[in-house]
This record gives C-alpha cells, structure tokens and sequence, in this order.
C-alpha cells in the first residue's frame, strides 16, 4: 500500500505535488512501513524521492534485499527484530541504495506500530543524512546567532505580538524574555515614536520590502535617566510556500553613535553661537546695549531665561571692594526669555537696583570670581536663586530645573554675572554649558569694560564742556536770544563744539560759534581755552577780523587742532551786525515777507593754519530778523549733499515770528538724527 498525498490535476491532468509549506518539506521526510517479513507495506511519494523507486517498485518488495548493500543487511536485520521484538526505537544514520545504484548515507529514525487487529509493523522515518545535517547546523547557528548576538533580535506574529525575543532584546527594554510573548509591541517599546514603529512594521508585513537602518530614540526602564537611540531594521517572515508567518525585528543600540553624533553637534553649535556672539555682542559702546545682546545671544540657545546683572559699582567706575561675604548692590541691565514664563516676573526688571544678600548664589558668583552650577534644582536651592520668598514661588511655578551663574570678568575685575535659568529645555546645565557661558561672558565682559570707561571720560569731557558754556544768556540789548548744545550719540566722544555771547561797550554783543576739530576731554579743554581767549580778546573792543586773526596765532600753539569759528558783533544803535568766518559754516538770515537765505562770507582758512587775513562783511538788521549761527553737526550727514542739509535748514526758517526756543527745538528735531555722530552748538538771535 502506498499512502500518496498526491492529487489529480486540473482537468485530469496528471498528479501535482502541493507546494512545499514547512520544515518537514523542506527535508522531505519520508516514511516506509514493514510488516513483520521485512515486506514493505507502506511507501511514501517522499520516499520515492529519497531512494528513487516507485511505489508500484517497493511495496511488497523485502526491504532490506531493496534498500541494503549485503555488507550493512546483518546489521540492519538485526535492529529491524530488534525494533519488533521490544518495541524500542532506534535512530541513526544508513546506507541505503538508490535506484541508480549510487549508496546514500540516510538517517532512520524507527518504531514499533500496532494496528487495531494487534498487527505489528515496523515505521521508518527517513531524511537525506547530509541535508538533515545541514538543517540541523544552520538551525543551531541561528540559535546561537539569536541567543549570543549583541543585536536585540524579535520574532512576531502578523498581529505583532511577540513569538520570540533573544536576551539582547531583553537588555534594549528592560522587560524579561518570557513577559514578550504574547504581548503587543507597544506594550515593550521605550519608544517614544513607538506608533511610527508599529506602522512601518503593518507596511513590510503587506509589502514584504524590508525596511533598514531606521533610527529612534527613547529612554529604556532600565535607564530612564539617560537618553538612547537604536537602529531598526524589519523583515517579513515567510514559509517556503510564500505564506505570511509574521515579521522579524532587529534592534542595534547606537547609543554611543548617537551621543557622539549629538556632541559634534553641539560642539558645532557652540562655535556657531560664539562666532555669532563675535558679531553680535559689543557692537556699541554702550553697557546697556551689550547687555541686551548678550542677553538675546544665549536666549534660547543656551537658557530659557537670561539675566544681566552688573555691580552698581562697577557700572560707576568705582574699585570695586576686595570679595567678601557681604550683600551686593546689582543693577539690573537685561533680561530675556525664550518663551512667555512667570520666572520673568521673579528677576529684576532691567535698570532697577536690587541687594542680594551674601548667601545668594549670584552674590557668591562676583565674590568668588567663579561660576556657580546646580545641575539640578531642588525646593532648597530656590530660596539662595531667588531675591525672595515670592519670587522663589514664582521659579518654581515656572519649572526652573537648573541653574548656572557665570562672572563678567575683564582685565582681572569682576563687572557683575550673567544669570541663567533653564524651564523648558529638559537638560541640565553641564560642564559644557559652563566653558560656553563663560566665553560668551567674557567677550561681553570685556566690551561692557570698554563701554563703561568710555562713557565714564565721555560724561567728564560733556560736564568739562558744558561748564564752559554760558548757562543763561543774560539781558543784551537790542537781542532776544536763544541757544543750545546737543552732544552726538552716547557712542561717540564729545567734540569741542562752542557758543558764546559776549556783551561789549556801547551795547553791543558779540556772538560766536565755533568747533574745535578733535573729540574728548582734550577737545573740550582746547575748546575751553579759546572761549576764554575770545572773551578777552573781545573784551578789548578789537574788529571780528582781528579778534580771529589772534585766535589764529594761540591755535597755531596748539598741536594737531585745527578750529572753525564765526565772530559776528551786533551793534543795536546802528542795527548793523558784523561777521568774520574762520572756515565756519555759513550763517543763515530770517527775515519777515522775505526767504531766508545763507549770508555769503569770505572765504577763509579754519584758525591753526596761521598767517591767514580773516575779512569782515556787514549786513543791516531789522526788527524780527532772525541770525542763525551754529556748528557743522546741525547739517552734516554721510548720507546727503552738504547743498541739500543747508537747503533742509533754511525750509525751517520760514516763520521768522516763530519763538526762538521752538525755533532751536524744531531745527534739531527736524536736521538731527539719534544717531548722528557729530555734536551741536546752536545760537538764534532775533533784533528788537
């Protein structure tokens, strides 16, 4: 009898085999059965294909007389009594020979059957020996593969719950081998993109396309402190028969990888944030504005809140004491956050001054000169963080979870601390974060340095300059007068721009404007030396030409300081006014039911150049006729012709009644700009 799985074909077509579905077909197992004669009985197509005889060519035939060369038949006989007698089953490898008269070692595994007529058979069991090894010796590589493999490794039904895990997966996840089984993906995962994972592995299962090297990163249960990342890669499990088993995963820690890919990355932008420091902090002098630049350079880059605070003192100039364990006087400069938190309203709003006490860690930060880290703040770092118990609250409800003071320090003097607080940016501050903050406030530091001394001379060269100046024109006759200086920007140094009126005998008054070419305590000291020359001299009655002519020759005992001036003299009896010009800005004349105009002067050399004749021109006054002197800084710019700026000035002389404090007012509104860098000397003078 031959048991044949065999079935007819489409059509009657001849027998077709099924396709190959599992292990045992891939081995091709086969199975012959023997009666108690040796005959065989039963005859398998597999064992067909094993030994190369028919069904209709075995059964009934001795197997051993079939199947066994005459030096194995002792030997073979023998077991087959064996199997028969005892019923004990054997297992091993056999020669057998083939059809072709080739001898195939095949491996036997044998028994005992009984049927239901207490008939007794012997059953073969029968896979080509070499193939059956071959199995056996990538089953067992796999197996260690699997088990030794460093790589986390993951069998799953189409449901994806999991069949197999190896103990490197165990490792990944934190979740033991036999708690997988059965369980769901998601339910194992530290991934914090675990959706995405279950959707790329439901797309190989309908694709069959593996997916490769895909990364995620997550925080596994067994270091929930320390982020990860890991490589995954899914495949589709099939049969030899193309049916879907379900889906393999391997997962490799690239950790490492990963941690080294993000220090490259923050080393790359930690040069990217100083280099953007390099242009963007210190572009000005001013304290305050290198402030604010520091301030939005590390927000949010390297703080989520961002506070500049500098030493009252030191923002005076004053020397600072040596460090001690006393309060601080702070002014606040900036402050700064990288998203709306309540931690802005616990700081100190910028230019208030605020007293923190010696046992605060800001105050600790400019005594010691170094920095203060607490990586991780607790309820009981607060209350030495904040100015008080309110604002302590107020840190809290904003989540601040770490925290990092770091001193201005340049040339050796602590200037104040840069102050910063992280809410939203999980990780704590680190030594890294440490170096970078003090570069940034080092390069900050030193141009809050500069910035402050340059204000410091510039605010003595302004109060030099303004002491020099009249305060208060007094009562001239025949003049309503008015006047004004306006320094350049904070940035710039003062220059030795002047005004002066000057009462002679018989009434009248001598009006001068001049600039001494040259900035800072320097210019205004010279620009004070000749005023007063120019008093006296004036002082002796002496004719404008002459009175500059003088001027010249103390100039040319000044080094390096060339002057422009204008020396008019108004005489009210006569109503004729005089002018001489030292290489000085044209006056401008208002006059009522006329334009105003320019008054044309003789051209001259500025006082300094030396044996230069300074020629006189007189014009008539009338009553309401506006005199307009004043310094090149009113009408110079970088941007616009010289013609243009004198034209712009005389369009706002057209209303000669105009008051002359609104006239001052409007022309330096209307010609200035903030940030002209150049200072003014203004006198209007209007006859009565």
């Amino acid at each position: 009898m031959a048991v044949d799985s065999r079935r007819a074909g489409r059509g009657g077509q001849g027998p077709e085999r099924p396709r190959p579905t599992g292990l045992l077909d891939v081995l091709s197992v086969a199975a012959v059965a023997l009666d108690t004669r040796g005959r065989i009985v039963f005859w398998t197509p597999q064992a067909e294909d094993l030994f190369g005889f028919t069904a209709e060519e075995a059964l009934g035939r001795h197997a051993a007389r079939l199947l066994v060369g005459p030096e194995h038949l002792p030997t073979v006989v023998s077991l087959f009594t064996e199997v028969l007698e005892t019923g004990r089953g054997w297992a091993g490898a056999v020669p057998v020979r083939h059809k072709d008269g080739s001898s195939r070692l095949t491996e036997f595994r044998t028994m005992r059957l009984l049927d239901d007529l207490g008939d007794v058979y012997a059953l073969g069991i029968a896979a080509d020996h070499t193939l059956l090894q071959r199995v056996e010796t990538d089953l067992a590589l796999c197996e260690r593969l699997i088990n030794q493999s460093p790589i986390g490794l993951a069998l799953m039904d189409p449901e994806l719950r999991y069949l197999l895990v190896n103990p490197a997966l165990e490792r990944i996840d934190g979740v033991p081998a036999e708690d997988h089984i059965g369980r769901r993906l998601r339910e194992t995962l530290p991934f914090l993109d675990v959706d995405t994972v279950e959707s790329a592995l439901r797309q190989v299962l309908a694709t069959g396309t593996p997916l490769l090297d895909q990364y995620h990163v997550g925080r596994p249960p067994a270091d929930p402190e320390q982020e990860h990342a890991w490589s995954l890669s899914f495949y589709r499990l099939e049969d030899p028969g193309g049916r879907t088993l379900g889906a393999a995963a391997s997962v490799v820690d690239v950790t490492e990888r990963h941690r080294a890919a993000a220090e490259a990355d923050r080393a790359r932008r930690r040069l990217a944030l100083i280099a953007d420091a390099s242009a963007r902090v210190g572009t000005t002098l001013e304290v305050e504005q290198t402030a604010r630049e520091l301030a939005e350079i590390a927000a949010p880059v390297l703080a989520d809140v961002v506070a500049v605070d500098v030493l009252d003192a030191a923002l005076a100039c004053r020397r600072v004491r040596r460090p001690d364990d006393g309060p601080e006087l702070f002014r606040a400069l900036a402050l700064k956050a990288a998203h709306p938190t309540v931690a802005l309203n616990a700081a100190d709003p910028p230019g208030d001054l605020a007293a923190y006490a010696g046992d605060r860690l800001v105050t600790l930060c400019v005594h010691t000169g170094r920095p203060v880290l607490v990586p991780r703040v607790g309820p009981q770092d607060l209350p030495r963080i904040a100015r008080d118990a309110e604002a302590g609250a107020l840190l809290a409800r904003a989540g601040v979870h770490s925290y990092l003071a770091v001193p201005l320090i340049a040339h050796g003097e602590v200037l104040g601390a840069l102050d910063l607080k992280r809410t939203r940016n999980p990780a704590p501050f680190d030594e890294d974060d440490v170096v970078l903050a003090g570069e940034l406030a080092g390069r900050a530091a030193v141009a809050m340095d500069n910035a402050r001394w340059f204000q410091s001379v510039r605010n003595t060269a302004l109060t030099l300059q303004r002491s020099l100046l009249p305060e208060h024109a007094p009562h001239h006759t025949g003049l309503e007068l008015a006047s004004r200086y306006q320094p350049a920007q904070s940035t710039s140094e003062v220059g030795g721009d002047w005004y002066d009126v000057i009462p002679l005998v018989g009434d009248k008054t001598a009006l001068v404007v001049g600039d001494v070419m040259g900035n800072g305590i320097d210019a205004a000291a010279t620009m004070g030396r000749l005023r007063t020359a120019t008093c006296a001299y004036a002082d002796l009655d002496l004719a404008p030409g002459a009175v500059l002519t003088h001027l010249d020759k103390i100039t040319c005992d000044l080094e390096h300081y060339i002057v422009t001036c204008l020396y008019a003299v108004y005489d009210p009896r006569s109503r004729r006014c005089t002018l001489a010009n030292a290489g000085h800005m044209p006056p401008a004349l208002s006059r009522p039911g006329r334009a105003p105009a320019l008054i044309e002067l003789p051209t001259a050399a500025p006082l300094g150049v030396g044996g230069i004749r300074f020629d006189a021109v007189t014009v008539d006054l009338h009553p309401g006729d506006v005199l307009v002197l004043y310094t090149d800084g009113l009408v110079e710019t970088r941007q616009h012709p010289i013609d243009d700026r004198l034209n712009a000035l005389l369009g706002f002389l057209d209303e000669p009644h105009r008051p002359l404090e609104e006239t001052c007012d409007l022309l330096l509104y209307g010609l200035r700009h903030p940030d002209d860098h150049d200072d003014v000397a203004l006198l209007l003078a209007r006859t009565l």
